[in-house]
């Protein structure tokens, strides 16, 4: 057993949150740090059954390769937040929630954001957990 650092993932979701982005899916990158395109390469704190792909869904730290963007940030392995999907999820009140894309913000080993503006709207889920990820987004639906 490695020793894992210890991520602030934040607190629960409030939502039941499916999980439609496996390894391998490429997102879109909501924020102004120069990177277009993320792929996913795994998924922070995952724990499946065995040969299964690790998927992710709104509010998980992902670990992403950049495909797209800057030309001194592609091929970088950054962490990322998802904040958008197109999967419909739904809310303990009963809403159903999806969005055009699937969307991803970069962040920092501390769980910062890189950016400073988020383009579209962001999941409220995940603003819950992420609180810096609130403070810089624009619309939280």
């Amino acid at each position: 057993m490695g020793m894992q650092k210890n991520l602030p993932m934040g607190k629960a979701v409030t939502a039941k949150i499916s999980k439609p982005l496996p390894v391998g899916a490429r997102l879109v990158c909501a924020d102004n740090t120069g990177a277009k395109e993320l792929e996913i390469i795994a998924v922070k704190g995952y724990k499946g059954v065995l040969n299964r792909y690790p998927s992710a869904g709104i509010g998980d730290l992902i670990v992403t390769s950049v495909k797209k963007g800057r030309p001194d940030l592609r091929k970088q392995i950054v962490l990322a937040v998802i904040v958008r999907q197109k999967k419909a999820y739904t809310r303990y009140d009963g809403a159903k929630i999806r969005f055009d894309d699937n969307a991803a913000v970069v962040v920092g080993e501390d769980g910062l954001p890189k950016g400073t503006e988020i383009k579209g709207a962001v999941a409220r889920e995940s603003t819950d957990r992420w609180n810096k990820i609130g403070s810089i987004a624009s619309i939280v639906i």
